[in-house]
């Protein structure tokens, strides 16, 4: 008597010192009370012991049973589904498993059980709720450790001697439990719990509760007359029929759903008034005191261009809300718009984006560039020029700056005679020659690009010396 009287002191301690903790959830505390049974058989262990579940539901063989008054718990609810719980508990061992080849079980006298133990569990009945539309059966699973006495006889024993001593040690606890709920205060629970034991001396066991939960704790905070539990503004006064939430403006609908509750409105305008009868609630009205159209948000369109008056620089003339309600300007007067108009000073054409057209040189103009390409005279297997191609690289000069829109790719040729790999480098650094000449004398480099073809592209055979001549060229082509 005198243990069972800490214990429960323990457990007065225990739940005073919780209460500093505020009531976050409804009926967050809960008492049980009930019985218990100890089975020390299936736990995989030596004989009287026997192996994991072995038996498990053999309650006349291995099921010590004190008829009486024998666990007490203080849970509290946490919050997502976890909750915490300390647990007191007394019994009389009296089955202590059984021997190989005997039915019987082995018969130990009356030893004193007691236990203090602290669990953590998690409640499945949201998820289970959500399935099943039903919330009676909370399933749980739980894990912690505590404390157990076991009096001292022929199979546990620590040595140190003395009959009817106690011998106790730390366990580490595994649970699996199920509560029905009978209301919102009154449940049943059952609960299994294998309880790992530290030292040798004292039995791993299982504990197997079934007691009657008092659930308490719930409110009804703001004083609406609606339970906290089913209050949906628990910590503002409402009506009962919004679930205790306000209707401020009392215009039927109640304020969390009410995106202007303090202004009585209509339900199509959730709540919000329409002031200028325009179709448009205040709330999104832009201009909320003149009546105007739901696709310019309720303002006004005098010109009818699709800019609101509010944002329309040129109210009385149409133009586009790009520029703020104004026709584009055409300051040449050639079609083109000067947003558009690459050349907004100067009248030119629509498929020139209104600049005036290029000149581009005739296909005569190109023949006259190529028949002088032709002569451009290299040294022999280099890209330096000989002395009578420079009046020929200042006609062909003095022909592109006729033409400054117009671009042009020079194009370097051998013949076949060397290497290709040989071939090929000489025509690019040639084709680069010309191309420095002209640049260097006022062509813009933008306006050229110069490419190597090495032997690719003949013109004539390689097999004379006046083919291979013909295939040794520069050539000048428009970009067109």
């Amino acid at each position: 008597m005198r243990n069972l009287n800490r214990l429960v002191l323990a457990l007065l301690l225990m739940v005073s010192f919780s209460n500093v903790n505020a009531q976050d959830e409804n009926n967050p505390w809960a008492i049980s009370f009930g019985v218990n049974a100890v089975d020390v058989f299936p736990v995989g262990e030596d004989a009287p012991q026997g192996d994991y579940f072995q038996e498990f539901y053999n309650v006349e063989d291995h099921w010590s049973i004190l008829p009486s008054l024998s666990t007490v718990s203080v849970s509290k609810y946490l919050k997502d589904g976890f909750s915490v719980e300390v647990r007191g508990s007394i019994n009389k061992i009296t089955k202590y498993g059984q021997i190989d080849g005997v039915n019987e079980s082995v018969k130990v006298n009356d030893l004193q059980y007691y236990a203090l133990d602290g669990n953590v569990r998690y409640h499945f009945s949201e998820l289970l709720s959500k399935l099943t539309k039903n919330s009676t059966f909370d399933p749980t699973l739980g894990i912690g450790g505590g404390y157990t006495w076991i009096e001292e006889g022929p199979y546990n024993s620590n040595g140190a001697g003395g009959a009817k001593e106690l011998v106790g040690a730390g366990t580490l606890n595994g649970s699996v439990g199920l509560n029905i709920n009978f209301s919102d205060n009154l449940g049943l629970s059952l609960e299994s719990k294998y309880k790992h034991a530290f030292e040798d001396y004292l039995p791993s066991h299982f504990q197997h509760t079934a007691a009657i939960t008092v659930k308490f704790g719930g409110a009804d905070a703001d004083g609406d007359g609606v339970y906290d539990k089913h209050d949906a503004c628990p910590e503002v006064a409402g009506l009962a029929e919004f679930n205790g939430c306000p209707d401020s403006d009392g215009d039927g609908i109640e304020d969390s759903k009410d995106t202007c509750p303090n202004e009585a409105g209509l339900a199509e305008f959730n709540g919000c008034p329409d002031t200028d009868m325009d179709g448009v609630s205040d709330n999104n009205d832009a201009c909320p005191t003149v009546k105007g159209l739901k696709s310019l948000a309720g303002c006004p369109d005098a010109d009818k261009d699709g800019v609101a008056d509010k944002d329309d620089k040129c109210v009385d003339v149409a133009g586009p809300a790009a520029n703020n309600g104004c026709p584009w300007p055409d300051a040449d007067n050639d079609s083109v718009l000067d947003k558009d108009d690459k050349c907004p000073n100067v009248a030119g054409t629509v498929a020139n984006n209104g600049c005036p057209e290029a000149v581009l040189p005739t296909t005569e103009v190109i023949e006259k560039l190529n028949s002088y390409a032709k002569t451009i005279l290299f040294t022999s297997g280099k890209a330096s020029f000989q002395k009578a191609t420079f009046p020929v690289l200042q006609s062909i000069t003095a022909i592109l700056k006729e033409y400054p829109d117009a671009n042009f790719t020079i194009g370097g040729h051998t013949d076949s005679v060397g290497s290709e790999t040989l071939n090929q480098r000489l025509s690019d650094t040639r084709a680069n020659a010309v191309m420095g000449y002209l640049v260097e004398n006022g062509i813009s480099a933008a306006r050229l690009k110069a490419i190597g073809f090495g032997e690719s592209n003949p013109i004539d055979s390689n097999k004379t010396s006046k083919g291979r001549r013909n295939n040794r060229r520069v050539e000048v082509k428009l970009v067109k």
